[in-house]
């Protein structure tokens, strides 16, 4: 429980001017009922938000509490109540930065919208005795709402659909560049950005120490051992108790996952609950449908280790990194590397070329030439290479009499 009130406190400290001012850790029943709290813990809690002058809002870290629940909550206390699911939609709001993200939020505030209708109209029949028709039109206040609700819940996901289809064509070119995609996923605030400024050196990367800083898929080119390119995909991240609506409202933009060639999982090894973060982000890529070639492939890497004398993973296969330190990454390259060879097929050869022909200009157009030895005396070259299934196909076509070493 104390965790989880750190937890919700890094939620508040994450809005420009919010303060927690005090907290307390007290037993809920379950949120859809209209009292959520028994009648002796409701009194404690009330004597305590009337002792302090300065609130101006109840933060309940539960998932969702029902519109009745609010109203009766903000009609006792007379302040706004909020719970988990419209302080994360918050945040979301506040760091928004394309069309997308925000199409995104708009689409995951209808249930809210709809849910503080029916309160209105509830409030609005208590006041005049019964629904009222609209100016003789045949609907009540809540049908009209409620219809222009769905039409702006229809044009939202209309521009989503465009802005998939718009994305599935910039895939399409990336694969047919042959980059592989390699995805950075974990739990919000467990160093993600960081670990990609690291691992591409891109300045332009600035990470922030806050919840939910990235909300929108960034891409970021970086480079292996064998100098091969790669694209680092940073994603959202995650959180225990994400609301579903939320998450299905990312789903376009986590989709992208799904198409990597390899997920790596960051890890945040110095927070007390790290096992449960882990639990958390598996359990959202289950529902997400990643294909279980990704799952299992999975590279799981735990940061901050030099937060942490001597450490060592107990977890198999886990690599223990610093990426803000640098510690570690050299290993975790070359994991990649392996593991990027494998998923997509890719051979790293050696090739016997004619300087005077055309292979040479070809390999560099078509693969990635890591080392070319030339030998003068007989005008060739030995050229080292990382080529894809197609192109070496293409090539053995093109070049029958080249000699190929594995």
């Amino acid at each position: 429980a104390e965790l989880q009130i750190a937890e919700a406190v890094a939620l508040v400290d994450t809005l420009q001017d919010w303060t927690v001012l005090d907290k307390i850790i007290i037993p809920t029943k379950n949120p859809d009922k209209k009292f959520i709290f028994g009648k002796g813990n409701f009194q404690v809690l009330t004597e305590k938000i009337k002792k302090l002058p300065n609130v101006t809002a109840v933060f309940m870290n539960v998932e969702r509490l029902s519109s009745l629940t609010k109203k009766e909550l903000e009609d006792a206390w007379g302040v706004k109540v909020f719970d988990r699911y419209t302080v994360v939609l918050h945040i979301f709001r506040c760091n928004a930065r394309t069309k997308e993200a925000k199409l995104q939020i708009a689409l995951a505030e209808i249930p809210l919208l709809r849910s503080n209708l029916k309160n209105e109209v509830s409030q609005l029949d208590q006041q005049r005795g019964g629904s009222r028709y609209i100016m003789g039109s045949g609907e009540t206040f809540m049908e009209t709402q409620n219809r222009v609700l769905r039409e702006k819940e229809l044009k939202i996901r209309s521009a989503l659909e465009k802005l998939r289809r718009k994305r599935s064509l910039l895939r399409t070119q990336r694969r047919k560049r042959e980059f592989p995609i390699i995805s950075v996923m974990g739990y919000t605030n467990c160093g993600k950005t960081t670990l990609i400024k690291a691992l591409t050196g891109e300045a332009g990367l600035q990470p922030r120490d806050q919840l939910f800083a990235t909300l929108d898929i960034t891409a970021h080119a970086g480079y292996l051992p064998s100098h091969m390119t790669v694209i680092y995909v940073d994603t959202i991240g995650f959180l225990t108790d994400l609301p579903h609506n939320l998450v299905e409202s990312f789903s376009a933009t986590l989709e992208e996952v799904a198409y990597s060639d390899l997920i790596i999982h960051v890890r945040d090894i110095t927070h007390p609950e790290t096992v449960l973060q882990k639990a958390t982000v598996l359990s959202v890529l289950k529902n997400l449908n990643i294909p279980s070639h990704l799952l299992d492939s999975m590279v799981e890497v735990h940061n901050k280790v030099d937060l942490i004398e001597r450490y060592k993973p107990t977890e198999e296969n886990a690599l223990a990194i610093s990426a803000l330190r640098g510690h570690g990454l050299e290993e975790l390259k070359e994991e990649i590397e392996k593991k990027v060879l494998t998923a997509t097929g890719k051979k790293i050869l050696t090739v016997h070329v004619n300087l005077e022909g055309p292979q040479l200009s070809w390999l560099y157009k078509e693969a990635t030439v890591q080392e070319v030895e030339v030998m003068p005396e007989d005008g060739t070259a030995k050229v080292k290479v990382i080529i894809g299934n197609s192109a070496f196909g293409k090539y053995k076509n093109l070049f029958p009499s080249s000699q190929i070493f594995m």
